[in-house]
């Protein structure tokens, strides 16, 4: 016979199991906002924390602060947990100081000092940085961990170092460094100390390394692949061919790549090449039709979130969802298109 307190108490804990239940099957969000050419991508754990990569640009009218905060407002968001600045070029930190105007930012992550204060224009935005951030700034190295909650995120590459061991499942000799030709050193050295990093969510992985240029990603795929494959990459520096070497595209062979680029920013018809001769490639995303390739040579415009370019441009988000089984669906919100995809 129940007692009355086992009436109340059973119901209770059925709703306390369906509710742990659903936290158990949240899906991970990756949201790539329109900046165009410029880099702001939004990742929401399972556990609903926020990880934002980059704040775009600085215009007269806020725009890029203001299409941040309409994709964490679509996530269900009221602040952001973690902002990673992966370095100090104005596309990368320009929106920073609007957006901090606009939503709660609780802790501030990036390389260490930019290595460009002799430039006036990088100097004054590092100051900014080092005012908002103050008392709330972490330096990553490669090898932390950032403290998302239900998904472990690994700085690979900080300030120009690389992590040293293999991930678990990597280290295999990289057959393509033979082939490896170095380019002339950047003239932008704040690139080579982006921080780059690898956000696993169970069978699912996700790389994204900033604007770390084809010399310095070498250190992690040559003489062998520190990093092993990759579900979902997004291109380096915009899909910019000052990046995404053939050995260290091929090496991660990536199922799936999204092309943070413009309508007149990466997506050269050498990258895309890259790209499509990487074995498993399924497909590739754009944030833009890329103007400067061929029409033929872009991916489908199912795939690529804007078409116009300039005061044309709508800001259609492409968004990432992924499911505690690894499958990961793709969706162009322009055209509501969606593809799913399995983990490896």
């Amino acid at each position: 016979m129940r007692t009355p307190r086992s009436r109340f108490l059973i119901p209770f804990l059925l709703i306390l199991a369906s509710l742990s239940l659903q936290a158990a099957t949240k899906n991970l969000e990756i949201y790539w906002i329109d900046a165009e050419g410029g880099a702001a991508t939004l990742i929401v754990s399972p556990a609903g924390q926020a990880l934002l990569v980059d704040t775009a640009n600085m215009t007269p009218d806020d725009r890029d602060a203001k299409r941040i905060l309409a994709a964490a407002h679509q996530a269900g968001l009221t602040h952001i947990d973690f902002l990673l600045t992966t370095h100090f070029h104005s596309d990368h930190i320009g929106a920073l100081q609007s957006l901090a105007k606009l939503i709660p930012i609780d802790l501030y992550l990036d390389h260490g000092d930019s290595v460009e204060l002799a430039r006036p224009n990088v100097a004054a935005a590092y100051k900014a940085y080092q005012e908002l951030s103050a008392g709330k700034r972490r330096i990553l190295k490669a090898g932390d961990r950032i403290p998302l909650k239900g998904v472990d995120v690994e700085v690979l590459m900080s300030a120009g170092q690389a992590i040293t061991k293999p991930l678990k499942g990597a280290g295999a000799k990289n057959p393509a460094c033979a082939d490896f030709k170095e380019h002339t050193p950047e003239q932008d050295p704040d690139n080579d100390q982006s921080v780059g990093f690898l956000l696993k969510y169970g069978k699912f992985d996700f790389l994204t390394m900033g604007d770390l240029t084809w010399n310095y990603e070498q250190k992690l795929v040559c003489p062998n692949n520190l990093i092993g494959t990759v579900d979902l990459y997004q291109t380096t520096h915009h899909g910019l061919e000052r990046s995404n070497s053939p050995q260290f595209v091929w090496a991660i062979q990536p199922t799936v790549a999204v092309m943070n680029n413009g309508a007149r920013k990466g997506g050269p018809a050498s990258v895309f090449e890259i790209l499509r001769k990487s074995p498993g490639l399924q497909d590739i995303w754009q944030g833009h039709l890329a103007l400067g390739a061929p029409k033929e040579v872009n991916a489908d415009e199912n795939q690529i979130a804007n078409l116009e370019p300039g005061a044309q441009d709508k800001a259609h988000l492409l968004k990432a969802s992924v499911a505690p089984d690894g499958k990961f669906t793709l969706t162009n919100y322009r055209t509501n298109f969606s593809k799913t995809y399995n983990s490896k």
